[in-house]
């Protein structure tokens, strides 16, 4: 062989490298965009989750304060108290009638809405069973995802309990 040729193969040039260079960039764009995209995913399905959990919250405390749905029916309606339900500072059922544990659920149930979801909408609406039917109260969580366009998610459970 010439020493010409040993030469000419010697290291590489500038647009090998140049088009090694690109190729890099475009897989180092394409795992940037998938993190992004798994940061969002796993930002919402923590919302979800927490939402869930404030949904079932109030269930909770809708099943222990069964006597409201006998004395107050609709006491765990947010639409009956016009504004923000007020806090009585309850300790249990001792120092308070079932109609403010209820409020007094109510109004500490949406701080903690408040407080975790981002933009809320928080909505109980109870249904009246007839002659031994249950009471029905539909819990609705709507809250606003962060994302290009504005997606509204909803959550709805529907609790049953009997007087």
């Amino acid at each position: 062989m010439s020493p010409r040729i040993r030469q000419a193969q010697r290291g590489i040039t500038m647009v090998e490298s140049l088009v090694a260079l690109v190729v890099l960039s475009i897989g180092l764009l394409g795992i940037a965009s998938l993190y992004v995209t798994s940061l969002r995913t796993g930002r919402t399905a923590l919302i979800r989750t927490q939402a869930v959990s404030l949904v079932s919250d109030l269930g909770d405390r809708i099943r222990a304060n069964s006597r409201a749905s006998t004395t107050a029916p609709a006491a765990y309606d947010l639409a009956t108290y016009g504004g923000a339900p007020v806090t009585h500072g309850c300790v249990g059922a001792a120092n308070c009638s079932a109609a403010q544990l209820a409020e007094d659920d109510l109004s500490h149930w949406l701080d903690n809405v408040n407080a975790t979801l981002p933009g809320p909408i928080a909505q109980v609406v109870v249904t009246r069973g007839g002659p031994g039917l249950p009471d029905q109260y539909d819990i609705q969580l709507t809250w606003q995802e962060a994302s290009e366009t504005f997606n509204y998610r909803a959550s709805t459970f529907v609790i049953a309990a009997t007087p």
